[in-house]
């Protein structure tokens, strides 16, 4: 994937979307999904140079899908 193909609203690794509130004005004043989880280095290493720092990584790929879970209030 060139580095021109790289959307904002959508994860470098896979193309799904990202859910970056960052990347969308209606929420851009709001703190990412990111900013509250730990993502292995290792998993930003694996990804191509040209693809880093240009989007967010969907939580499947950050692979953080579990630390979101537990951060999130248990449903009545």
């Amino acid at each position: 994937m060139p580095d021109t193909d790289v959307k904002p609203d959508h994860c470098p690794a896979c193309g799904a979307r990202n859910d970056c509130s960052l990347a969308d004005p209606r929420t851009a004043d709001s703190e990412c999904w990111c900013y509250g989880v730990s993502i292995d280095p290792a998993v930003l290493e694996a990804l191509p140079a040209e693809l880093r720092d240009k989007a967010c990584l969907c939580p499947r790929c950050a692979q953080v899908e579990a630390q979101l879970q537990a951060g999130r209030p248990p449903i009545p």
